[in-house]
């Protein structure tokens, strides 16, 4: 049994070109064969999907849009088909296949064309798999997450264990301004004035020492 997947290679949408690869590269990672049939480069399987689709499952414009996915003849379903069987861990159910040997098994009631029929489900297979992948892509997010979180952790600690150095540097910065203003500060007037006033007192009294020797000395003359 082959899966064919129809799609377009030329979509102008971007929506649709996420569909398909979400719905290729799953089908990949369960190591699942399929068949990519294009219908925008070619015509038969482009009318070929839209004859076997059934008429309950086109749009409103009755146009169906790709993906879409069959099991040879058989159609399983659309993207969002597949999305809700991809949710529910029952891929192989969707696509008709038996689960791989070794795989849990359940039984899980699918709508194919309209019928529901009791599937067995592979369990732990390909879909863990890729569950698993997505897990560890989680906790790899998480560790680079952590690992920013203390470097900006650390970044802030130096900050603070620098900060009071810093304050201590700018506070010796400031005592050694205000010292040095002091030494330069010009003498004050009033320091000049009393300057003068001691010398001139000094002056008088040493000219007063000196008037009575020279009086005694002129009487002796006489």
């Amino acid at each position: 049994m082959v899966i064919k997947v129809f799609l377009a290679s030329s979509s102008g949408s971007t929506a649709i070109k996420k569909k398909q690869q979400d719905v290729l590269g799953f089908l990949e990672a369960l190591k699942v064969d399929y068949a990519p049939l294009d219908i925008a480069c070619n015509e038969d399987n482009r009318m070929w999907m839209r004859e076997n689709v059934p008429v309950e499952k086109k749009p409103t414009n009755g146009i169906p849009l790709p993906p879409q996915i069959f099991n040879e003849e058989s159609y399983c379903g659309d993207y969002e088909t597949f999305f809700d069987a991809k949710e529910d861990n029952a891929v192989y159910a969707f696509l008709g296949l038996p689960p791989p040997p070794g795989s849990k098994k359940r039984e899980v009631p699918m709508d194919f064309n309209g019928d529901e029929h009791t599937h067995e489900v592979g369990g732990e297979t390909g879909e863990e798999a890729a569950e698993e992948a997505a897990e560890e892509d989680a906790a790899t997010e998480e560790k680079v997450a952590k690992e920013e979180e203390e470097a900006v952790k650390d970044t802030e600690e130096a900050a603070e264990d620098t900060a009071p150095v810093k304050q201590e540097e700018a506070q010796e910065e400031v005592e050694d301004d205000e010292a040095k203003g002091e030494d330069d500060q010009p003498v004050s007037e009033g320091e000049e004035d009393l300057g003068s006033e001691e010398e001139e007192e000094l002056r008088q009294l040493e000219e007063e020492e000196e008037a009575p020797e020279v009086t005694e000395q002129e009487e002796e003359d006489e």
